[in-house]
């Protein structure tokens, strides 16, 4: 296991870079060396070609319980250049990331789930934004994601009243991709890295960045934007592997 920080730990797996927020003491809270740490570790997965997938997770039975309050007076939130929050939040990581939660995903700690492309969570775990308790806004993508995630009134109590979103719950608006017993959030996690590297890297990392470029547009511009990302994919190789193991009935075999 590789220690780069020690607020953070990678461990890269076949193709899988697992990244775990290491500040157990006090839930994983984000200050500035652990934001700066999985910043690193995400620019690393994306240059990274032997890494096709990154899991975030939290070490110690948590996720992460947002910025570190005790030092936000004097260093505020720890954002990272034009990336948000620990590197994540604003961010436009061109390969998959999903999140493995056990524990409290809360606040900023909420905001990198949001941040993530697939979620797994413990049937014990739970997320919340409480900022408005502390007389603050969930500013790195709680107020703008959550409401097109969850139903609209269930997003507007989370936001307004600080109130906490058990995981099973969430798994049944759709938030968690799969609920696990606790200690499991990780190994489905894994599960679901290994069921996104059996498809063609590149038709993944474009299909990823369709859905980002195209968010929130109308159709017409929905498809002008997609066309030089998607049109390319239709004549590269792993198209025509894609197609002659079809045919064959076997495997496809994907190079590189």
């Amino acid at each position: 296991m590789d220690s780069q920080d020690p607020v953070l730990v990678t461990e890269p797996r076949p193709g899988v870079l697992l990244i775990t927020l290491h500040r157990p003491a006090v839930r994983n809270a984000i200050n500035r060396p652990l934001a700066q740490a999985v910043d690193e570790a995400l620019t690393r997965l994306d240059t990274d070609p032997s890494l096709t997938v990154g899991i975030i997770t939290g070490a110690g039975g948590h996720f992460c319980s947002g910025m570190d309050l005790k030092v936000f007076p004097t260093e505020g939130v720890p954002l990272v250049a034009d990336r948000g929050l620990a590197g994540l939040t604003r961010a436009r990581i061109r390969k998959p990331l999903i999140a493995a939660v056990e524990g409290a995903a809360v606040a900023g700690g909420f905001e990198l789930a949001l941040a993530c492309d697939l979620i797994t969570a413990a049937d014990n775990a739970f997320f919340a934004l409480p900022e408005v308790a502390r007389a603050l806004v969930a500013a790195e993508g709680g107020a703008i994601r959550l409401p097109g995630r969850v139903p609209y009134h269930v997003a507007m109590e989370m936001l307004l009243t600080a109130a906490p979103l058990p995981a099973a719950d969430a798994a049944r608006y759709g938030l968690v991709n799969e609920l696990t017993s606790p200690g499991q959030a990780l190994s489905a996690a894994l599960a679901l890295a290994e069921r996104v590297q059996a498809h063609s890297t590149d038709a993944v990392h474009v299909t990823k960045r369709i859905v980002q470029d195209t968010r929130g547009l109308d159709d017409h511009t929905a498809y002008t934007v997609q066309a030089p990302l998607s049109a390319p994919v239709f004549t590269s190789p792993a198209a025509t592997e894609g197609s002659r193991a079809f045919t064959e009935k076997r495997p496809p075999v994907w190079q590189g």
